[in-house]
């Protein structure tokens, strides 16, 4: 109960007071529920431009033999890795002959949605090794299983193009090569670009002579290629345990490469990749997605022969996610230059036993997680493309 004026006056200017320090209050939190949401946005604006800047760079370089087939999968589970930021796929001749490879890989991105990706010709022929030799070089040494572009029941001249199932590709390759390209990667992008290598390394090879700088300017090679002692009962390996085709079928290419300054070198060999395979089970699994990829597993992918082997798959896997692989060791190694039996077969030592020169140590996957990496295969085949 108010007694008098003075009491009522007193009240009045309290309420003022309060209705002051209330109104003062909701400002403060208004103000503070702005500083949030904008630090929010900040926060996630920054992870977006931290995550665009972290993803790993990395030039694809493949006999890109298709369509399918470890050599497309490879490069497709590559890029369907929202990790990477591929630069480009330089292409050399291997398990079939340039003109095609081009125009599989083409094709290939123009299904699944990446033609902003660059495609670059390369070497259409090994640096010494010819068909001719090689046909010589068998007659007395003895026959090879897979002579790639060069075998007999799919041989066709360079300069024409075997069959194309996927249909012929509208875009095309750019206009510079290979070895032009891997060099100005490296120099915008000094120490930063993985070299991944699917194919013989005759595109490298040409890249050091020209610019011996190139291979220190990389971050690291990766390259499926060599053969040890795999245990296999495949009678490709069982009579010639050293002998594989990507370091086989351009063997000086090959030594240059291994011998060159890289910061390091990581390799996916015959003796893990045996121990893999495509089965109609993972290409139905595939096929269960409708991503652009799994269509394009799920059309031209097949099983070959008696022995399917994820040869590239494993290489461009493990360079995704190390920790598939359970075993590894730390080898150095080379190829045989010597034009007898043994020619383009692979040399390999520790470092106790290895030869004086100019040899690098070599990171050699010896075991893996197979389910997991039976189970990555799927899973990057099946999602969404993703953009560059």
């Amino acid at each position: 109960m108010i007694r008098n004026l003075g009491e009522l006056e007193f009240l009045k200017s309290r309420v003022g007071i309060s209705k002051s320090v209330t109104f003062g209050r909701q400002r403060l939190s208004m103000l503070a529920c702005r500083i949030r949401y904008l630090t929010m946005v900040l926060l996630v604006m920054t992870c977006l431009t931290c995550w665009a800047q972290e993803r790993r760079k990395i030039i694809i370089d493949q006999d890109a033999a298709g369509p399918a087939g470890t050599d497309q999968q490879s490069m497709l589970l590559l890029i369907q890795s929202p990790q990477t930021q591929i630069l480009g796929i330089t292409v050399v001749t291997g398990d079939q002959w340039l003109n095609d490879e081009l125009a599989h890989t083409l094709r290939m991105l123009e299904l699944v949605g990446r033609t902003d990706i660059p495609v670059v010709p390369g070497a259409e022929f090994p640096l010494v090794r010819t068909k001719q030799d090689t046909e010589r070089w068998e007659q007395q040494y003895g026959s090879v299983a897979w002579l790639g572009a060069w075998t007999p029941r799919f041989y066709h001249a360079p300069d024409q193009l075997g069959e194309l199932p996927e249909g012929k590709p509208s875009t095309r390759p750019a206009d510079e090569d290979a070895a032009h390209f891997l060099i100005r990667m490296v120099h915008k992008f000094p120490n930063q670009i993985t070299i991944y290598e699917g194919g013989p390394m005759t595109n490298l090879a040409l890249a050091i002579s020209i610019d011996p700088t190139f291979a220190g300017l990389a971050k690291e090679l990766v390259f499926m290629g060599a053969s040890l002692n795999p245990r296999t009962d495949d009678p490709e390996f069982v009579n010639s345990p050293t002998h594989e085709f990507n370091l086989w079928f351009d063997p000086e290419a090959a030594h240059m490469v291994l011998t060159a300054s890289w910061k390091k070198i990581v390799c996916t060999p015959v003796d893990i990749s045996v121990k893999t395979r495509l089965s109609a089970d993972l290409i139905n699994r595939v096929k269960a997605s409708d991503s652009p990829a799994a269509r394009y597993i799920g059309k031209y992918g097949r099983l070959r022969g008696n022995y399917n082997y994820l040869w590239d798959e494993l290489a461009a896997t493990a360079w995704l996610d190390s920790t598939l692989i359970t075993k590894k060791e730390t080898l150095f190694m080379d190829v045989d230059l010597d034009r007898g039996a043994n020619y383009g077969n692979t040399l390999s030592w520790t470092d106790r036993e290895r030869p004086k020169g100019e040899l690098q140590p070599v990171e050699v996957q010896d075991d893996l997680d197979l389910d997991r990496f039976y189970k990555m295969f799927v899973d990057l085949l099946t999602t969404p493309t993703p953009k560059n």
